[in-house]
């Protein structure tokens, strides 16, 4: 009886935080569909949202604490803090929700100060 209880709560804590990206996605312009699709859904949130160089996509894939980057970024893009951006890193099924359902923003122009020159990470100098 336990298993099915918690199985229930995985179940409702993964249809609500791919509804929330769904919508966080459709909030920064994007269309909400490419949210689920797994590999592709990361790369629109690296390369279209938080307007980072593809090499963060691979990062992100091969080394998962450079999501904590890509993190803190998108808290920036809707005008959150940093502090913000380590909790959707950390605590996702709660923190992206309260993103996508908030009356934040997105603004593709903000910047992370801190870690802006890590976006330089993987361009070819001219």
């Amino acid at each position: 009886m336990g298993g099915v209880i918690l199985s229930l709560i995985y179940l409702a804590i993964v249809v609500a935080t791919v509804v929330s990206l769904w919508k966080l996605y459709e909030k920064a312009g994007q269309e909400g569909w490419k949210s689920i699709i797994p590999i592709y859904g990361i790369y629109v949130l690296v390369v279209d949202i938080v307007k980072r160089p593809v090499l963060w996509v691979i990062l992100s894939l091969f080394i998962p604490i450079a999501f904590i980057v890509i993190a803190i970024d998108l808290a920036v893009k809707f005008g959150k803090s940093k502090g913000f951006g380590i909790g959707i890193f950390f605590l996702p099924f709660i923190f992206i929700p309260l993103l996508a359902f908030s009356d934040a923003k997105y603004d593709e122009t903000a910047k992370n100060d801190v870690l802006d020159s890590l976006g330089d990470i993987g361009k070819q100098e001219a």
